[in-house]
């Protein structure tokens, strides 16, 4: 009796720690190509599958202020961004971009507040099941 009392709580553990252990195994994120961008206010070029996208972002970002982005990407049908400070997790802050024709997709996008100050930001752009990461900086 006494065996059964330490056994089914110490079985039930080792089940939640297998199933959260395979929970994050299938859920973590695809490898991301990297985007070379000088200036994303100017916009910036890349090739998803053979075919040019340009992404924009309209205004400046900054922290807690909504600012466009736009990109254009012919033949796609879902894109969506996400941003995250270098090294540091940021939350769950996805955008999903729609589009107005053309192949434009846009969203009005909002970036984390980051306590310690820090400028150096990665938007990861996902361009249906395709993961790029453009870094920049925010003043």
């Amino acid at each position: 009796m006494e065996l059964k009392r330490v056994a089914v709580p110490l079985l039930a553990m080792v089940v939640l720690v297998a199933i959260a252990a395979t929970g994050y195994w299938f859920k973590r994120p695809a490898e991301a190509q990297a985007i070379a961008c000088i200036d994303p206010l100017a916009g910036c070029a890349f090739s998803h599958r053979g075919t040019p996208v340009k992404v924009r972002f309209l205004t400046p970002p900054t922290p807690l202020e909504a600012f466009d982005l736009s990109l254009s990407a012919p033949g796609a049908n879902r894109i969506s961004a996400e941003f995250q400070m270098n090294g540091m997790e940021m939350g769950f802050n996805r955008y999903d971009l729609r589009t107005s024709g053309n192949a434009v997709f846009s969203a009005k996008v909002t970036l984390p507040v980051c306590v310690s100050g820090r400028h150096d930001w990665t938007m990861y752009l996902d361009v249906d099941g395709t993961r790029y990461a453009l870094p920049f900086r925010t003043q």
